[in-house]
Formats: structure tokens, sequence, C-alpha cells
């Protein structure tokens, strides 16, 4: 029924399976990946805080996170086409990764040479640095994913998993913490905006990708069969990527003209394209008809995504069929990846595990969305939440990780990934628990402690659970649709946390976080059924 085979070890190679030089790869890489995202985000957001910018300024970096969120619409590009003179050198997975850590380092020190409070245009600038940042961040976890899968067998899966995720979260809290102290040490402060002390926070950060590329430099490349890469002229690749950039453009445009800072009517009245005006229109309609602004916004934000990916995909359709692109060579790349996975695991189990997929992280994801507005709200300060959520969380989120990886290569991944789903279900209802004790620091670390060592005890099984599900022939492009699928539900529930609390309580939203777990655990179950895995011997 399945590719997917079960370990059967005991607990000393399941202990010594951390010590593989794989496992401490997958290490620094984890960390290189954990390094751009933060300096995106909230690191960028104190810095353009200090240089006096307004919120609505800022808001133009969230583009930066259309990367995250998109970026299967671009791994068939990086599974197909080659690096011209790195991919004979390195090969496929390891040109990719180095080109991918190059441009996070430029698009890192172009940041660190601009000073956001220089004007609009270095502001502009600074917002080019930060889409390329999560542009190439983005592609480098493509690659990344991939190169983890297809470098080791499955029984190794949750191992590398496990210290991916520890990488990965040491990355985040040097560019998070780290940056920070830099910047405060250099002597910038909000009262005292100095703009040296963060182009030398965010040039260290460049620096600290060297890590990653040092890694990429030294490891071996995935001894895999890839698809000949010849069958192909440059020109066809050439023509490939046209094709992207064209859908890409007509994306960007429709985004663009149905924004607030969009064309608008006084340049396109006059062929009636609907523009920012008409989308308001709409907002104000739907509010008022629903008397709900946020579930307005949600609904008219949805329709913008829908109506620029359906843009896209029509100048990708029409452009394959009128020849712009190889027909054979896009479909391929686009088609075969999904084809293959229905085509292997049946219509019937397919979407079994895609709905498992989909819905795996919902009780974590709903819940975390509001968890520090909850914090606040009974009684905690912003440094407590902050000194217990970096100090005690993250080092149990990277226990968990380890302790997830060591339970899976011991006792399998379907049994660990059924025990991830139940503890991060159950550990919702300590949140009652704190609502009803209120701010106690004590009570604070232990609830962070657990939800997050069981988070990271999930985490661990569920990537191990992807990584089973590829195909070693479409890596790239099935496990960025699996995590690109992984958080659409839940952000899009997510989004109405705030609205659930505000019509109830936190205790009925935490009941109802606990209970949108108990179809995950049915869901796990059949799989395991399903997937016919051999039980592990000791």
């Amino acid at each position: 029924m399945t590719d997917i085979v079960e370990p059967k070890r005991g607990w000393g190679q399941s202990l010594r399976a951390f010590a593989h030089p794989k496992a401490v790869a997958m290490l620094f890489l984890g960390f290189a990946a954990g390094v751009p995202i933060l300096l995106i985000f909230s690191s960028l957001s104190l810095w353009l805080s200090e240089a006096g910018l307004k919120k609505s300024a800022v808001t133009m970096f969230s583009w930066a996170a259309l990367g995250y969120s998109f970026k299967f619409v671009w791994a068939p590009l990086i599974d197909r086409l080659p690096v011209p003179v790195l991919t004979r050198a390195l090969g496929r997975r390891r040109a990719w990764i180095l080109v991918s850590q190059a441009a996070i380092i430029g698009a890192i020190c172009l940041m660190a040479m601009t000073d956001p409070a220089a004007g609009d245009t270095a502001l502009w600038w600074m917002a080019l640095g930060a889409v390329l940042l999560g542009f190439s961040s983005a592609t480098q976890d493509i690659v990344i994913d991939a190169y983890r899968i297809e470098s080791a067998d499955q029984d190794l899966q949750a191992m590398l998993s496990a210290t991916y995720i520890a990488g990965y979260r040491i990355g985040m809290v040097v560019a998070g913490a780290g940056a920070l102290f830099i910047a405060d040490a250099y002597g910038s402060t909000k009262e005292a905006y100095l703009y040296d002390a963060w182009r030398m926070a965010y040039l260290w950060m460049a620096g600290a990708m060297l890590l990653g590329v040092a890694t990429t430099l030294v490891v071996r490349e995935p001894d895999v069969h890839a698809r000949v890469e010849d069958e192909y002229q440059t020109s066809d690749y050439l023509r490939f990527l046209l094709l992207f950039a064209l859908a890409v453009f007509g994306f960007l445009l429709v985004r663009f003209l149905t924004s607030k800072d969009g064309w608008g009517s006084d340049l396109l009245s006059s062929v009636r394209v609907p523009t920012y005006e008409s989308i308001a229109g709409l907002n104000a309609s739907l509010a008022e008809g629903t008397g709900n602004k946020a579930l307005a916004s949600t609904i008219t934000g949805t329709l913008r995504l829908f109506a620029a990916i359906f843009v896209a995909g029509l100048i990708g359709y029409f452009g394959m069929k009128g020849g712009v692109a190889n027909r054979h060579m896009v479909t391929e790349s686009y088609v075969d990846p999904v084809r293959d996975f229905f085509r292997r695991y049946g219509m019937g189990l397919a979407l079994l595990l895609l709905a498992l997929v989909g819905l795996y992280r919902i009780s974590d994801i709903v819940l975390g969305v509001i968890s520090n507005v909850f914090y606040q709200d009974i009684g905690f300060t912003k440094t407590e939440i902050a000194s217990v959520s970096k100090g005690f969380g993250l080092a149990m989120t990277i226990a968990g990780g380890f302790l997830g990886g060591l339970l899976a290569v011991r006792y399998g991944v379907m049994r660990i990934l059924f025990l991830g789903a139940l503890l991060s279900m159950l550990t919702n209802l300590l949140f009652i628990a704190l609502t009803e004790v209120g701010p106690v620091l004590s009570m604070l670390v232990v609830v962070i402690s657990i939800d997050n060592l069981s988070a990271g005890l999930a985490s661990a099984a569920f990537v191990a659970f992807l990584s089973s599900l590829t195909n070693v022939s479409f890596t790239a492009v099935q496990y960025a649709i699996f995590t690109s699928l992984m958080t659409l539900l839940p952000k899009i529930i997510g989004g109405y946390s705030g609205t659930i609390v505000e019509a109830t309580d936190y205790t009925t939203f935490f009941l109802i976080t606990t209970v949108m777990g108990l179809p995950v655990l049915l869901l796990v179950w059949l799989a395991g059924r399903w997937l016919d895995i051999s039980p592990p011997k000791a």
C-alpha cells in the first residue's frame, strides 16, 4: 500500500542515531533556515519602530511573507532548472542551497546598508530587501527539505527532522534575541535611534549565515537518481522561466490594482477595471450586512487573493497552450507530482492523507494566534511573557523535538504522530487552568513548557511523516505542497480566534480548540490502518 516502513531499533541504536553525520549536518542547515525569518518580521518591526516609521508604512513589508505562503508555486522551477556551472560541480540540491544562501546574505546586507529613516526611497529599498529575503529564504527551505528527504532512508527521517527543528529554533533565537542584543549593545534605543547599531546587527546576521554556507560545501549530494537534466535544451528552460515570470507579474498586477495603493479610477475608469474603490465598497457592504468588520475584511482579502491566483493560472495555461513554454516540461513540473501522489495512494487514501496534513496542526495554530494576547489579558507583563516563552518555551520545544525524534525512531512515526496529536489537544486544557489561577508566573512556566514540549514532539513526528509521503522524483514540489497545506486552514480559522473569544470567553475558546483535535486523532488512526505499517520490534 505504501513505501512507509517503520523502524526496528533499540534504545541504544535510537540514541546513537543523533550522532550520525547527517543529523549534525541537518542541525547546521536548520540553523541557516531559521535565521532569516525573524529578520523579516519581529526584528525588522522593532528596527522600523525605533526609526520612527508609522504603522501604516510597515504594512508593505507583509509582502515578504508571500514567499513562505506560496513557495510551492516555484518549487517546480527549483526541482527542474539546473544552476549553470554549480549543478555540475556540487549537484542539483547543493547548488540551489548555495545559491539561495548567497541570495539571503545579499538581501540581509541590502537591508543593513539601508536606513529606513532616510526617506521614501530608502524605505522602498528596505522593502525590496525584505521581499528578496523572504523569497530566497523560502527557496532555501524548499531545497533543504528536499535534501533532507533524499539524503537518508525513511528510518532516519525522524532523527533528521528533530535535529533540523532544533537548529531552526536556535537560528530563530540568534536572529531574534541576538540581533536585538547587538543593536542594543551598539546603543540604539526607541528614544535615541542609531542606524549604525542596526546596520551592525544585520551584518552580523549575514555573517551567521556563513555557517550554513560552510555546511553546504562540506556535505555530500544525496545519492538519488535525479531526472535527466539534458532532456531539454537551454531555450526550454528559459521559456519555462519566462512563463513563470509572466504568471507572477499577472498575480502581482491584480494584487496591486485591488490594493489600497492601486492606480484607482483616475487611470482605469475608462476601461472600468475594478480597483481598490470597488473592493472597499464591497468590504463596507459586507461589514454592514454581517455586522463583523473582521469577517468582511477576511472575505474581501480572500477574494483578492483568489482573483490574483486565477489570473496567474490563466496566464500559465494559455501561455503553455500558446507555446511560450514547453508543454511537456510544464506538465512534468506541475501536474505529474500531483498525479503521482494520487496514483501511489489511490483517491480515497490520498484524500485522507491530505485531510490529515491540513488538520494536524489545527489545535496548536488556532490557539497560538491569540496566546500572547491571552497572557497579557490575564495580567502578565510583556517582559514576563517574553522571558518565559524565549527561555523555557524554546528549551522545551528543542527538547520535545529530540524526544519526538527519539521515540519515532524507537517506536515508529505513526505511533508518535498519534501521541503528538493527543498531547497537542490535551495541553490546550492547561490554558483553562491558567485562566482560573491568574497571573502566577510559575503556572505560566508550567503551561508554556508542557505546551511547547508537546508541540516539539508532534512537529518532529509530523515532519518525518510528511517526508515519508513524498516521491524522490518530485521531492521539492510535493513537500512544498504539504507544508503550504498544513497551515492553510488553521491560519484561516486562527484569524477568527479573537472573534470567537469576544463572542464567548477564553475558557470556551480553549475547549473549542481542544475539540478541534478529535478529528485529527481519528485521521491518524485511519491512516495507520490504511497504510498497513508493521509494528517495530525491540
